[in-house]
């Protein structure tokens, strides 16, 4: 089957689309446990970006398995292949011109350096929302640790399956020490760099 796919080469090429949305396109990756703050930091962060006229979209966990990767489950297989979706789609996006915010707890290694391979090691930063499970299961906005914790939910990550910490992500940051405002300002001080036009 795949002897039969030939890449069609577009005529508008990616820096084309990045000189008329005037910023570079790259992906934003918040990894952290259920409950961290990654969703809550990403929605801030494409809010200010937007207010400076930023081209954004946010791929976020629960919303992408409602609708693409509803056949998958939390299995470690059915989770590698969430990923797997995930960065194909953002690549997608990123040679769209967009900005992709990405916030998934994504626990495996494997799977946050297969994310790099496919949209490029330079389209890729990686931010661990570093939030200890003890606040996240104290917060517990979802009700998820609860019903972890009582056998509800199987493979619940920090509970039943494993989360894997980033060794060496671009950002750090941790909620219980970090406002949202102030992880905000921290991640637009490292992007904004990247966001500028050679010739810009």
């Amino acid at each position: 089957m795949m002897n039969n796919i030939v890449k069609h080469q577009f005529t508008v090429s990616k820096q084309q689309r990045n000189i008329h949305k005037n910023h570079n396109a790259f992906l934003i990756w918040f990894t952290g446990l259920s409950g961290s703050g990654k969703s809550t930091i990403s929605n801030s962060l494409e809010q200010a970006l937007h207010n400076s006229g930023i081209h954004t979209y946010t791929l976020d966990g629960d919303n992408v398995r409602t609708g693409l990767n509803n056949n998958l489950s939390f299995s470690a297989k059915d989770r590698t292949e969430n990923i797997r979706r995930i960065a194909e789609v953002s690549n997608l996006m990123i040679d769209a011109g967009l900005i992709v915010l990405a916030a998934f707890v994504s626990p495996f290694q494997k799977d946050r350096e297969n994310i790099s391979k496919i949209v490029g090691k330079e389209n890729f930063i990686e931010i661990f929302v570093d939030t200890p499970l003890e606040e996240c299961e104290r917060r517990d906005v979802k009700g998820l640790y609860k019903k972890a914790r009582a056998g509800e939910i199987t493979n619940f990550t920090g509970i039943g399956s494993v989360y894997e910490a980033p060794t060496n992500p671009n950002l750090t940051i941790d909620t219980t020490q970090c406002s949202v405002e102030d992880a905000v300002m921290h991640i637009l001080n490292y992007i904004n760099p990247k966001l500028k036009l050679k010739n810009g």
